[in-house]
């Protein structure tokens, strides 16, 4: 499962949910300031970045503020 860290606030967290509805991926959303230990867990994840959407794929792999491209790329290459 995807996991989307962001906020409600957030223009490129709304942009990012928009590109995985578009793809039809299932993906969890975790409003960083609602959700305790989320923020944390966003930083972490991210190697110190403060910056949302930090979106974690199934691979493994972690974007932080991706362009809808790079999203569109990584989820492309997601086994099936």
């Amino acid at each position: 499962m995807i996991k989307v860290f962001g906020a409600d606030w957030c223009g490129d967290c709304i942009r990012a949910k928009r590109v995985l509805e578009r793809a039809g991926a299932a993906f969890e959303w975790i409003d960083v300031e609602v959700q305790a230990g989320a923020a944390a867990e966003a930083v972490e994840l991210a190697r110190g970045r403060r910056n949302i959407p930090v979106i974690e794929l199934p691979d493994g792999r972690v974007l932080v503020e991706p362009t809808d491209l790079e999203l569109e790329e990584a989820l492309a290459s997601q086994p099936s």
